[in-house]
């Protein structure tokens, strides 16, 4: 089976009281403006799983087979959300317009993980609820791309499933790789390993899309980047760290499980990583630092934004160092 590659180099350190207690290693790539090689650390043609970040092609899709979704809705449909009830009755409009209800949706009950929420929710008797799962807005896109196609929703999630069959082929597409290995994400839903430089190509793809393009499918893609734009508190949440980098920086931002990390500058230039101990806690600090390195990112505003970030480490309730990138 193939396995993301082991040649990786240092990303990113922690930093406590001046002495180095850990050290991030992982595979990153930087794409110019033109698509072309910026710099690569590691080796970013090796295969792996790019979990959530594979989220806006997966939206991308569900807007090519005619799925009806704009604003908050078509921006929630590649988010990461932390289950606030603000999310969660975004993920409910999908589905009632399809017809739906959350007994439809195929990903598993959650708590939400904005802390707030789910104190308020324990305060209350709640339950865990699909509708709270971070990926019930995919969910919910995805089935009302098969109540507008006609299709069955019930088995949704199975590989042959036309909706799936469909996605699979637009991620080759914008990849520009053939899928040859397949995993189910922590959701339910189908994701394919592919490179890293693959996974970077389509979402610079994506992120550098107009609305006024000729062509369908990048119409599409600009759609769902001003979406995304105008809409950046559904991504992630409030104060959370994609959130926070798409309203303060401009970016196109999308992390995904087990340390993977895509980000796209307003110039175009695209970064995309890979730590290989699947942490996502230096993520954000490392894009943002590769796409300063590149010159598309102006320094004092990504130093600006870094301690918002969580990366401050404590001792004794007070910061005594930071999670910095290495490189």
């Amino acid at each position: 089976m193939p396995a993301t590659s082991p040649d990786a180099v240092e990303l990113a350190v922690v930093e406590r009281s001046g002495f180095i207690e850990s050290r991030h290693h992982g595979v990153a790539v930087v794409l110019s403006p033109d698509g072309s090689e910026h710099l690569s650390l590691g080796d970013p043609g090796a295969p792996f799983l790019p979990r959530s970040s594979m989220k806006p092609l997966q939206a991308l899709a569900c807007l090519s087979a005619g799925a009806d979704l704009s604003g908050e809705r078509l921006a929630l449909a590649m988010a990461s959300h932390c289950g606030t009830d603000r999310h969660a009755e975004v993920a409910r409009g999908i589905l009632q317009s399809a017809g739906l209800t959350e007994d439809d949706l195929g990903c598993p009950a959650a708590w939400p993980s904005d802390t707030q929420t789910r104190d308020e929710l324990v305060r209350d008797h709640g339950v865990p609820s699909p509708l709270r799962m971070n990926c019930s807005g995919k969910h919910a896109a995805m089935l009302l791309t098969c109540v507008t196609n006609g299709w069955s929703t019930a088995d949704y999630l199975d590989l042959q499933h036309p909706l799936q069959v469909h996605i699979r082929e637009v991620i080759e597409r914008l990849v520009g790789e053939r899928v040859t290995t397949t995993a189910i994400d922590g959701c339910g839903a189908p994701v394919y390993a592919m490179s890293l430089t693959g996974l970077a190509r389509a979402i610079q793809r994506i992120a550098t899309s107009s609305e006024r393009s000729p062509f369908a499918l990048h119409r599409s893609a600009g759609a769902l980047v001003r979406a995304v734009r105008e809409h950046p508190w559904t991504i992630d949440g409030p104060g959370r760290p994609d959130t926070i980098v798409i309203e303060r920086l401009g970016v196109f931002a999308k992390m995904g499980a087990e340390g993977v990390q895509v980000m796209t500058a307003p110039d175009g230039t695209t970064v995309a990583l890979k730590m290989l101990d699947g942490s996502n806690r230096a993520g954000h600090a490392v894009a943002l630092r590769l796409l300063e390195r590149a010159g598309s990112l102006d320094a004092a505003a990504v130093a600006d934004v870094l301690p918002a970030l969580g990366l401050t480490v404590l001792g004794g309730g007070q910061q005594v160092g930071v999670i910095r990138a290495a490189v």
